[in-house]
């Protein structure tokens, strides 16, 4: 499922002498860095990283950070740091760093995870930023989207994979008369949403479609639209599924748009930027 290409071995040294070749000099050579750090997995990244450090007192991430600019050295920042560390850069960013809180990103990250490695991800954050997530959303959004965030990054959800048939058909129904009732900061919606299993979720959602004839996702996404081409959205999908499950969402990108995501990542982005991400996604050329 994932898209990374990767050796089987390969040489930290060899890779920390390549890196540092290609940061040396008149220009960064950065095509030579996508060679390399486009084709290492997080483990491999890791003893680069410390490797480099050892060979040249410097470091790596640092060092990167000063060669590169725009996108790409976003892109690349985010690719080197580990799993947890990263998503908690992304989901800073996307409390702190942005005119609008991108509560996308956050609700995104917190059902991805199981419940224990999000929780990493929230003392990743804490590590980093020496404040709790839930401090900062609540200190950065209000009302009825606080609640809803705030819940849904705080809980610790069941992971079970028991389904309640009964439950799923009880809520689904709850879901829709407070939709019908344009009632989308009903309390049960909240309660439901942020505290069922995602097994448990997952069928009341299905019972919405079957007995609703729409599904959920369908009635959100008409209230919510966005124009233009979101590089932290693209930079965050890519350069945290390529090693999970982006294989997955390239066939889903596939059957929705007709249009290979490849294709509209080449359409919608330039330069070493897209180049970067075409190689995370396992383009060959």
């Amino acid at each position: 499922m994932a898209t990374l290409i990767c050796p089987e071995e390969h040489s930290p040294v060899t890779d920390a002498e390549a890196i540092r070749k290609a940061c040396k000099g008149w220009g960064t050579d950065e095509k030579a860095l996508i060679s390399i750090l486009g084709h290492r997995n997080a483990s491999q990244r890791k003893i680069i990283r410390k490797t480099y450090e050892e060979m040249y007192n410097e470091d790596l991430v640092k060092r990167l950070e000063s060669e590169l600019s725009g996108h790409f050295e976003k892109a690349v920042y985010r690719w080197m740091l580990d799993p947890q560390e990263r998503d908690a850069v992304i989901l800073h960013v996307a409390i702190k760093e942005k005119p609008i809180l991108d509560y996308t990103s956050i609700v995104e990250l917190s059902c991805i995870y199981s419940p224990h490695d999000f929780l990493s991800v929230k003392c990743a954050y804490q590590a980093r930023y020496k404040r709790s997530l839930e401090e900062d959303l609540a200190q950065h959004c209000t009302g009825d989207l606080r609640k809803l965030l705030v819940s849904v990054v705080g809980i610790y959800r069941y992971a079970g994979d028991e389904i309640d048939a009964k439950l799923a058909k009880s809520e689904a129904d709850v879901i829709y008369n407070a939709i019908k009732s344009k009632e989308f900061n009903h309390e049960e919606i909240v309660r439901i949403i942020t505290t069922r299993s995602k097994t448990q979720l997952r069928a009341t959602l299905n019972r919405y479609k079957d007995d609703y004839t729409s599904s959920l996702t369908k009635v959100i996404r008409r209230a919510l639209t966005k124009s233009g081409t979101d590089e932290e959205s693209v930079t965050r999908v890519i350069v945290s599924r390529a090693e999970k499950d982006l294989e997955v969402i390239k066939e889903l990108y596939y059957k929705r748009n007709s249009v290979s995501l490849d294709h509209a990542v080449s359409k919608h982005t330039s330069g070493d930027y897209m180049d970067f991400l075409l190689t995370l996604l396992g383009n060959k050329n």
